[in-house]
């Protein structure tokens, strides 16, 4: 009795090792991603982005909103609204009833905020984790998919930004999607924007995570490139990281900015995600995500990549959870 219970003691000591030095490992390796100093220079390049949410086009904002949001956004870097004009039907459909106070906003930020552009922001729920959502296998919704967009541009919007989640690494018909959807876009001179998964932190991370918890979460950065390679913008949804420190967090980011750097051509224009808002749970740590690590991490990963690169900007999600201090991490350690 007393030989198998050491044994049994012995199994499981051997499988806690087994799985906490490679955790431990590469948690010791992001801490020291976030050390040093980011290079002179790695500052916005006034190519900066903002998720703003649906009430922007639903009718709820007036007037005095859109005139705070404008002296908000003076003083920054940011070019591109992606507004939650969605979310779409699993079809692919959308209705207009969904975006009525649209026209009103377009016309207000090209009048109060000359040179900004207004994306709109067209998401969904795939079904690739369960029964329910968009199936971009089916054609029919691929082209419904399309005929959004060119709806959305024919309200007047510059651009259309898709967010389509979860979606797996190597998702063929995806890629489809986007070349389809750029067709259109191009034809309009307007941006094709896209959402994106973090990309694998250790090789073929994804595929590992999918059969440990059924959901792969990050991509390839393999895919990744394919993905930027078919659209004018690809901002990384580098939040939801699952770091429970500060700093692990801003080394996290680094290490993501660095890979999508690698593969996103110098024509795409890269934008990395920073936290404006405020969650605790399993994925995201109020305490770490902060937008102070994320900006320190994403300087990090630029000055060590390439720091001239010159399409390349940060990416706040989202205005409606924004707080003050939020905004001045962005501005003290990003914009100057």
């Amino acid at each position: 009795m007393r030989k198998r219970l050491r044994r049994t003691r012995r199994i499981v000591l051997a499988v806690l090792i087994v799985l906490l030095v490679p955790l431990l490992t590469a948690e010791t390796a992001l801490r020291v991603n976030y050390m040093g100093d980011p290079a002179d220079g790695t500052h916005t390049r006034d190519r900066d982005a903002i998720w703003l949410g649906h009430a922007w086009v639903d009718g709820r904002k007036k007037d005095a909103d859109l005139t705070a949001l404008a002296r908000e956004l003076r003083t920054t870097g940011i070019r591109d609204l992606y507004v939650h004009t969605g979310p779409m039907e699993h079809d692919g459909t959308l209705p207009k009833s969904r975006y009525p106070k649209a026209r009103w906003l377009l016309d207000a930020v090209h009048r109060e905020l000359p040179g900004v552009r207004v994306q709109a922001f067209l998401g969904d729920v795939l079904a690739t984790e369960s029964p329910d959502g968009m199936r971009l296998e089916q054609a029919a919704t691929r082209a419904a998919v399309v005929d959004s967009a060119r709806q959305v541009l024919d309200t007047g919007y510059d651009g259309v930004h898709l967010d389509l989640e979860p979606l797996h690494s190597g998702d063929r018909d995806y890629l489809s999607l986007l070349d389809d959807v750029r067709t259109v876009t191009r034809a309009r001179d307007a941006q094709l924007s896209v959402a994106a998964h973090q990309i694998d932190p250790l090789p073929g991370f994804h595929s590992f995570w999918g059969t440990v918890a059924g959901h792969p979460k990050w991509w390839s950065q393999e895919f990744f490139g394919r993905v930027a390679r078919r659209v004018d913008q690809i901002a990384v949804m580098s939040y939801d990281t699952m770091q429970p420190l500060e700093s692990l967090y801003g080394g996290y980011v680094a290490q993501q900015t660095s890979l999508a750097l690698e593969v996103t051509p110098p024509t795409t224009h890269l934008l990395m995600g920073l936290p404006f808002y405020h969650e605790n749970r399993f994925g995201h740590w109020n305490q770490a995500e902060t937008v102070a690590a994320a900006v320190h991490g994403v300087r990090l990963g630029l000055s060590r990549t390439d720091a001239d690169r010159e399409r390349f900007g940060v990416a706040a999600y989202i205005d409606f959870a924004a707080t003050e201090e939020d905004w001045a991490s962005y501005r003290d350690g990003w914009v100057r």
